[in-house]
């Protein structure tokens, strides 16, 4: 049975890792985890998570905020693992470190909050293009947000991480405009118990963010293994299978 080839972004921990350790129990994988640090403790870590029979890790460096890593890490998937398609990429890496006010945001932070969160994803995507081609069935996940939203706004301050996410919104629908083989669509995943997710519910008076992870990567893979062009590609799905408006 050939294998089914699934790239993640930011896979060393949160619903980066949660996904990587679902993928990888699953059989016939080969899961690529992407991060910015393979000799990370985090990462190296990775290889020691259950496997499903004929499933393997790849362990690629990837730094959201390098214009080159990303290409070579592909080049080093082709020409090292003789990695000749990706079936999904899901795009999961990103930061969120401050939330201010659109009249007290600074530069700095939005700067700091769109390189990885949106060059991050081009230049993977770019990167991966190529690969996602020659599957049979590409898919493109963006791992979204609600802070995201459009129509139903949240009320609360978040002017530097939330634009990020508009914008990597935006640039999802538009990939699934322009490639007509590919399913490529963004998962709200909710507010997730994550580092990034709990660090959020402390800095405004929450315990912890309310869905667990375990939760929010079953319902992301239910999503995934079903997606079709007409039911899922441009339009902005929940992690519970619910379409969103923008």
């Amino acid at each position: 049975m050939a294998s089914t080839v699934v790239l993640i972004s930011g896979a060393n921990r949160g619903i980066g890792k949660g996904l990587l350790a679902l993928y990888l129990a699953k059989p016939n994988h080969v899961v690529i985890a992407a991060n910015r640090d393979p000799s990370h403790a985090s990462s190296k870590a990775l290889s020691d998570l259950p496997k499903g029979e004929g499933s393997s890790l790849i362990v690629v460096k990837v730094d959201a905020t390098s214009p080159t890593d990303a290409l070579e890490a592909v080049k080093s998937l082709e020409k090292d693992h003789e990695v000749d398609h990706l079936d999904i990429v899901i795009a999961n890496a990103g930061v969120c470190y401050t939330w201010p006010k659109v009249s007290e945001v600074t530069i700095e932070d939005l700067q700091g909050h769109f390189v990885p969160n949106v060059h991050g994803l081009l230049f993977l995507y770019q990167a991966t293009l190529p690969l996602l081609r020659k599957s049979s069935n590409g898919k493109w996940i963006t791992i979204g947000s609600c802070s995201a939203w459009l129509t139903n706004q949240l009320d609360m301050a978040n002017a530097a991480y939330a634009p990020s996410k508009v914008v990597a919104h935006w640039l999802t629908k538009a990939i699934h405009r322009e490639e007509p083989t590919l399913v490529a669509f963004p998962i709200d995943p909710g507010w997730v118990q994550t580092d990034l997710g709990n660090t959020g519910a402390h800095a405004f008076g929450f315990e912890s963010a309310p869905l667990k992870v375990e939760d929010v990567v079953a319902g992301i893979d239910k999503i995934v293994s079903v997606a079709t062009r007409e039911e899922h590609g441009g339009k902005l799905i929940q992690w519970d299978g619910a379409v969103l408006p923008w």
